[in-house]
């Protein structure tokens, strides 16, 4: 099994990765569907399901399916000439994507949010159409968005296509267990056998200046996020708090009197940071999700920020690490909320800043797999309920705690050897099965939880 590091963790934008980048994603593959086929089309037609639907405006599908059929792509994204292109086609009815003649498109009309039943394949489903002059659907292809910005045709899902089918890796490992055997075996840690593994299908070179940009561009996201307040979109007036509490942080800083445990304050604020970025539509880094997309980010700041001996250098040992866990996360089980609630989204990336930042302060493998287990066994059974179906509350505070569940957990393991009563594969499992048995209304559909109790308008 091989998922790579720049697959777990790719550049988009907000606020969902499953809502907004999948969505995009599957649009801009049915153009290359189109640019493909023997004879011309003349429309689009658009239809979303499941919690595409229930949630998709506060999550911005509708925009990201109007924008991706207009050409445009999650890791270039550019906003402001995304607003002036909406602008455009909700008053012209058209689009004109690279490659393809001018096609007619009226969101207000050929964009549909279908409330009923859920596709068979997905929660996340959606399908999309293409017709001949005269407004007849001449060919259609049904996308599911999985979680993650991953996205797989109906056909690819029937097929068992969500995996690797590439040249083999040097440690194909499928499981916890035999990433620890492997581990054993030829003495490597895991992020050096993830390297050997994403050497196998790329240099050193676009290795190392890929893992480089994605801390850059995670640490970009908190930085801007620290320093910008005001009004998150969507109309629940969720305030901005990350700069007014890091601004708070640092006039303390050097006091006597700050109490220990301030320190949480801080993963909380770098990882708030990230999330208010991603709510306001701005560029952030799967990890695994955009609506967890704060929790790794804000361990790796803390780490370097507060760790003696923590060493950029080190931060892609961490990447690696991390992914290795959420690969394991997401071919046993799932990162999609939609999918398993947000166990799959927060605690999987709890589970991965775990086992990152254990990784980077000497732990062993044992002691990696273990810091893994300890953070996503303490998500377990989490649902994801966003109020209004916007990726604000109770998303935003839930990434800092992930922050601080990821540190705990591996401070914990760092204090053991290795040996635990729980391994992470029961735990992996445990998640699969407890999100297959959760209600759907705790599936990111906005239907229960939080969204249902406290006021949302």
């Amino acid at each position: 099994m091989f998922l790579s590091v720049f697959d777990m963790f790719k550049v988009g934008v907000g606020p969902s990765s499953s809502h907004t980048i999948g969505p995009m994603v599957a649009a801009a593959r049915f153009l290359d569907h189109l640019r493909g086929l023997p004879f011309s089309v003349a429309g689009l037609r658009a239809t979303l399901h499941g919690s595409l639907a229930f949630t998709g405006v506060g999550h911005a599908t509708d925009r990201a399916v109007i924008l991706g059929l207009a050409g445009f792509r999650a890791d270039d994204y550019d906003a402001e000439r995304a607003e002036a292109e909406l602008a455009r086609i909700k008053a012209e009815h058209t689009v004109s994507p690279d490659g393809l003649p001018e096609l007619v498109f009226d969101p207000a009309e050929h964009l549909v949010f279908d409330y009923g039943p859920n596709l068979p394949g997905h929660a996340n489903g959606l399908i999309l159409k293409a017709t001949d002059a005269q407004g007849d659907v001449i060919t259609q292809v049904t996308y599911y968005s999985i979680g993650g910005g991953f996205v797989l045709t109906e056909a690819e899902l029937a097929a068992g296509k969500d995996t690797d089918d590439g040249p083999p890796v040097p440690y194909p490992f499928k499981s916890a267990a035999e990433m620890l055997q492997m581990a054993a075996a030829s003495g490597l840690t895991i992020a050096g056998m993830k390297r050997a593994n994403e050497l196998s299908r790329r240099s050193a070179a676009d290795l190392d200046k890929g893992l480089t940009r994605i801390w850059e561009v995670m640490n970009a996201c908190i930085d801007r996020g620290l320093t910008t307040d005001g009004i998150l979109p969507g109309g629940l007036k969720v305030k901005r708090r990350a700069m007014a509490i890091h601004e708070k942080l640092q006039a303390e800083r050097g006091l006597n009197m700050t109490a220990p445990h301030t320190i949480n304050d801080w993963m909380s604020t770098y990882a708030m940071a990230v999330n208010e970025e991603n709510a306001a539509g701005g560029q952030v880094v799967t990890a695994p999700t955009n609506g967890a997309a704060g929790v790794v980010p804000a361990t790796i700041r803390y780490w370097l920020d507060f760790v003696p001996g923590a060493s950029p250098a080190k931060v892609a040992d961490f990447l690696l690490t991390a992914a290795a866990i959420g690969g394991l996360v997401k071919f046993n089980a799932s990162i999609s909320g939609a999918e398993a609630g947000c166990q799959a989204e927060v605690g999987s990336a709890a589970a991965m800043a775990a086992a990152g930042l254990c990784a980077v302060m000497g732990g062993s493998p044992e002691q990696v797999e273990n810091a893994a287990e300890i953070a996503l066994e303490h998500h377990l059974g989490m649902t994801c309920d966003p109020v209004r179906g916007l990726v604000q509350v109770p998303c935003i505070e839930r990434n800092g705690l992930g922050a601080i569940k990821a540190v705990s957990a591996a401070s914990l393991a760092l204090r053991g050897d290795g040996t635990h009563f729980v391994p992470l594969d029961a735990a992996i499992e445990t998640m699969r099965q407890t999100g297959a048995d959760m209600s759907e209304k705790y599936k990111e559909t906005a239907l229960g939880g939080l969204a249902v109790n406290v006021p949302n308008c």
